[in-house]
């Protein structure tokens, strides 16, 4: 089996971090793998990096006619039974690709995110018949992309998880939180990891530390932050401000391998209100960090409220500052939760598991006529 992987990403998230996990996997299963993208981007050097087929495409924008039929020329060349198209944009692209130009193989595309266009343009695009399969990266996904699509294309979708390598446990930081921040070994760490977008809901975050230290009384604890600074990063230090915690609060901004920080942290919190998986949960549940997080993604079903983590509705600040609480307070709880999640993750969430479960479902999809 082949696939021709397609994605139009110029920066580095979470589906681009996919594809570096999963590859490997698929290569070593007998599936080769080759990866189109943008020239010069972050996801092509990181296929560099480790061994992974890339091609470039001309342009800079992905939608250009010399890129149509540069795509047009890999196709023939390389005869792939499967495509797979890993970003929105990527499927647009394909599907004026095969207008003009033909294009034959079975296609795939990955569907990672929370909400969608209502378009007229968008209902066209999704529901298109060329499509062979979509795979969700959730439940969640799987029920609000079904919304956009009709009633034969819903029988296309397949839920395929969002994994984590294995590998990862094997990395160590280079960063001492407590030493560079100069934090007492009196003070308990909450960290989240996530870059300052919409999506993310910091404000959220912010809301919760204000309930653990003005309604629960608590000085112990510091929140830390990783993830990329942008446009919101002001308004998020101007909230924490005005709930007066700008002090308890350390905003880190953008780290490699930021999940190498998890084993730093007593808790993890995630206060996101749209997410298709999210990695960042997965992976500090693989290193053995408690959880504690809003319903959003896979939560609701790897999360059993109280059993192995913590999970809230989104925005709902006051029952997520009373689980970290009490979380923190009981060290049998954080041991029990840390116990299960490590065994979920790694039998269900691992990079080879996953990779198993797409080598079925195209297997399967290419025996359909």
């Amino acid at each position: 089996m082949k696939i021709l992987h397609i994605s139009g990403a110029k920066g580095w998230g979470g589906n681009e971090q996919q594809i570096i996990y999963i590859l490997p996997m698929l290569n070593a299963l007998g599936i080769q793998n080759i990866v189109c993208g943008l020239k010069n981007s972050v996801l092509e050097s990181e296929c560099q990096k480790n061994a992974i087929t890339f091609i470039p495409f001309q342009e800079k924008k992905l939608k250009s006619f010399s890129n149509y039929r540069h795509l047009s020329k890999i196709s023939k060349e390389e005869n792939p039974d499967i495509i797979q198209l890993h970003t929105s944009d990527s499927l647009m692209f394909f599907l004026l690709t095969n207008f003009f130009l033909k294009i034959k193989g079975k296609l795939v595309f990955s569907k990672k995110g929370v909400g969608v266009s209502g378009s007229f343009l968008s209902k066209i695009k999704y529901n298109s018949k060329r499509i062979d399969a979509i795979l969700c990266v959730s439940k969640m996904v799987e029920e609000s992309f079904g919304k956009t699509l009709d009633a034969k294309m819903k029988e296309k979708t397949i839920v395929i998880n969002d994994c984590v390598s294995l590998d990862i446990l094997n990395l160590k930081s280079d960063i001492n939180i407590r030493k560079l921040y100069n934090i007492p070994d009196n003070k308990l760490l909450v960290g989240n990891i996530a870059n300052h977008t919409n999506a993310k809901d910091l404000f959220t975050l912010i809301d919760v530390l204000a309930e653990i230290k003005h309604v629960h009384k608590r000085n112990d604890i510091v929140f830390v932050q990783v993830g990329e600074f942008s446009k919101k990063t002001d308004k998020l230090k101007e909230h924490a401000v005005k709930k007066k915690v700008f002090k308890d609060i350390i905003f880190m901004n953008k780290i490699k391998n930021a999940s190498t920080l998890n084993n730093q942290f007593d808790v993890f919190l995630l206060t996101s209100q749209r997410e298709g998986g999210p990695t960042s949960l997965l992976e500090a549940m693989l290193i053995g960090t408690p959880v504690v997080a809003t319903k959003v993604g896979v939560v609701p079903d790897i999360i059993q409220d109280g059993i192995n983590g913590f999970s809230a509705e989104i925005k709902e600040a006051k029952k997520l500052g009373k689980n970290i609480v009490e979380l923190l307070d009981d060290k049998k709880l954080q041991k029990d939760f840390s116990e299960t999640n490590i065994e979920i993750v790694k039998t269900k969430f691992s990079a080879f598991y996953i990779a198993n479960q797409i080598k079925t479902e195209f297997e399967k999809l290419l025996k359909v006529s």
